[in-house]
């Protein structure tokens, strides 16, 4: 058996400019934060038979691997030449469809655990573009690279997208202080609504393909306020991070329809009214968890959204990304 912990992420800045339909032209750049919040991966081959198990929120059970439902699964399976005697059961710590990135940590979770499993090492940023090629162009999902290099490498990661696709990563220069006061400062609270991203991010893609003015100066201001966000972390003055927040949101609700709605809008307003600075909306929109920074009165905020029906989730910062928990593999059974 093997067990892996693939955390969740937070876009602090550049959210959107990490899709082709952006970096091919004008480059990406991200800055994010994996959260103390996983996909946990269990794998192991079966001894009696030579079925595919798969449980998640339902399960599966087949003979041949094209027959999986499970589309993420099937291609991990299939890229890993891993066609049958295998049992996969994923546990997560929060609801999908809620903008974390969790189709990502299962993808890059599984791939670790299908590789420990075959005694493989494979270097953190080939697993990330392996994640990457599953997503994005074997499954073809609208979505970017954010999510798979987050997943894999955790911490306070900074993503530098070449046109050609190429990721640098670096990790963000945060003193102590700083990431005390971003973890005291910034507060999410779940809206319940939870949503697929692929509607909301086709239409930005094809919005940014077909070159929509409206679209493209949203993505270019929010790339350039991603570096300020860095540059705003970085320098320890985490009081402006909350006003780049504030003009953030303006802009990320031109991006496509649906991103937004008037319960949302209704929420971000009451925050404001009880102490936030500015927040943001986890992944594409439409759903998920709101991120709001606040400096004072952390308790009026947290009463004001509890009456309007939102639960806060507490947590802290991930640093180690994908990783081993758990290896009582039986090698005996693992090539079988």
């Amino acid at each position: 058996m093997i067990i892996t912990r693939t955390p969740f992420r937070i876009t602090l800045g550049g959210g959107g400019t990490d899709l082709p339909s952006y970096y091919e032209k004008y480059g990406g750049f991200i800055f994010s934060f994996a959260l103390d919040k996983y996909m946990f991966i269990t794998v192991k081959r079966p001894f009696a038979d030579h079925l595919i198990r798969l449980k998640y929120n339902i399960s599966e059970t087949v003979e041949k691997l094209s027959e999986l439902k499970h589309d993420i699964a099937r291609e991990c399976l299939t890229k890993l030449n891993i066609t049958n005697s295998i049992d996969v059961v994923s546990m997560a710590d929060i609801p999908a469809g809620s903008g974390l990135g969790s189709s990502s940590s299962y993808t890059v979770g599984l791939l670790n655990a299908l590789h420990t499993m075959k005694r493989e090492y494979i270097p953190l940023k080939e697993l990330a573009e392996e994640a990457c090629d599953i997503e994005m162009y074997q499954l073809n999902k609208p979505m970017g690279k954010q999510d798979q290099y987050l997943a894999t490498f955790g911490g306070f990661t900074v993503l530098e997208i070449a046109k050609d696709g190429n990721v640098n990563v670096k990790r963000a220069n945060i003193n102590d202080s700083t990431i005390e006061g971003l973890n005291r400062n910034l507060l999410s609270f779940y809206t319940g609504v939870q949503r697929k991203n692929v509607g909301i991010l086709a239409r930005q893609s094809k919005s940014t393909e077909s070159n929509e003015k409206q679209v493209l100066e949203s993505l270019h201001y929010i790339k350039e306020s991603g570096y300020k966000i860095l540059n705003i972390v970085e320098s320890g003055n985490i009081t402006e991070l909350g006003h780049m927040f504030d003009e953030h949101w303006k802009y990320k609700k031109c991006l496509a329809k649906g991103i937004s709605n008037p319960r949302f809008d209704e929420i971000y307003e009451t925050a404001k009214k009880n102490g936030a600075l500015g927040g943001k909306i986890t992944g594409a929109g439409g759903g998920g968890f709101f991120l709001f920074y606040c400096e004072d009165n952390h308790s009026k905020l947290r009463k004001a959204m509890k009456d309007i029906g939102l639960k806060e989730m507490r947590f802290n910062f991930d640093y180690e990304g994908t990783k081993v928990l758990v290896n009582f593999m039986d090698y005996t059974l693992a090539g079988n």
